[in-house]
């Protein structure tokens, strides 16, 4: 077999890998809330996120993948030892930050990885002073700056969303509100896990379609024409595999983003998640590779703080906060020392 095509190959299923896991660790996001508030059973909570996960394929179109795939990193510096070191600092990062039961960003650890993984390419094969040549600057403005406005669209819309309930259901007995907003959770929740999929899946999209580029299995018309015939095999399975890591779920994120950060009831539930899903949908049709961590955090936040500031447990937001701040050059770092590594054991890489 081609030996090209052995590492394209490979560098696909390591993808779909860190794909699976990206579900794995963000599960949490899509079901922490409609669990905490004991709408669905851990379970079915995952099954319903799952289900919706992956029809966000037919929904939210591929402009984040286009971002990811050609937007950021120029691609003359990239090829499939570039790709495969930054989806190594990524899946470090993530299991790591599972482990630690943190709900980082799988997305900024993914962007971080590939950037690390592409720096040092260029570092090594036309010195130190290129590596910030293979940055372009207006896809990474826009995902920097959404780093801060995401979380705060979430935040102020959960916010807004619990005062417009709290107006409008004033006089109703809290035992209804109660029972109306336990089925409406399962339509946020929908929404949320419809905008997660959509959104999360797309940036391993954009990784696949720019691996398949830069080993000569997509030109460059492909790419600027949502990916050719490659279109449906790479959405399909980027929503699959995203989809599977949901369904498996980690439990050590639900518990910190469903109970630690401030306690929900059904009401608050449906407003965190429809804040969430709204700054997703937006954000994925844009093409703003966005965190749907840090999205659905500030959406928590802000239901939570509408009853007193001191209803968030700040001292858990803050640790969060400090593990946002140090996925990109966490996971930069351990893929440029990856990249290094490969170098050395394959001189010719």
């Amino acid at each position: 077999m081609n030996k090209d095509l052995v590492l394209v190959l490979i560098t696909i299923v390591v993808a779909l890998i860190f794909d699976f896991l990206n579900g794995f660790h963000d599960s949490a996001n899509s079901i922490a809330t409609v669990v905490s508030t004991r709408v669905l059973s851990p379970k079915l909570a995952v099954l319903w996120a799952a289900v919706f996960n992956f029809l966000a394929a037919f929904f939210l179109g591929t402009a984040v993948a286009n971002t990811i795939g050609r937007g950021m990193i120029r691609l003359e510096h990239v090829d499939q030892y570039v790709v495969l070191a930054g989806l190594f600092g990524a899946i470090v990062w993530d299991l790591l930050t599972w482990w630690w039961g943190l709900p980082t960003s799988s997305s900024h650890a993914l962007i971080g990885g590939y950037a690390g993984a592409a720096m040092m390419h260029a570092a090594i094969h036309t010195g130190a002073s290129s590596m910030f040549s293979v940055i372009i600057p207006e896809g990474w403005y826009k995902t920097l700056i959404f780093i801060v406005v995401a979380p705060i669209m979430g935040m102020f819309l959960g916010l807004v969303f619990m005062i417009a309930a709290h107006w409008i259901l004033q006089n109703k007995a809290p035992q209804t509100v109660d029972k109306w907003f336990r089925k409406l959770q399962l339509l946020s929740a929908a929404a949320y896990s419809l905008g997660h999929g959509g959104n999360d899946a797309q940036k391993t999209m954009g990784i696949v379609a720019g691996a398949l580029y830069t080993a000569g299995f997509m030109s460059k018309s492909d790419m600027l024409s949502n990916w050719g015939h490659f279109h449906w095999p790479i959405i399909l399975a980027a929503h699959a595999a995203i989809a599977a890591g949901t369904y498996f779920g980690g439990w050590r994120i639900v518990h910190t983003m469903g109970q630690k950060i401030t306690k929900l009831k059904p009401l608050g539930g449906f407003c965190a998640e429809s804040a969430g899903a709204i700054t997703l949908f937006g954000t994925a049709l844009a093409g703003i590779p966005v965190s749907t961590t840090h999205t659905i955090t500030g959406a928590i936040v802000g239901v939570g703080s509408l009853h007193r500031l001191s209803a968030v447990r700040w001292g858990v937001a803050g640790r969060i906060v400090w593990a946002w701040v140090l996925t990109i050059p966490a996971s930069a770092l351990v893929a440029s020392g990856t990249f290094m590594l490969i170098r050395m054991l394959h001189p010719g890489s």
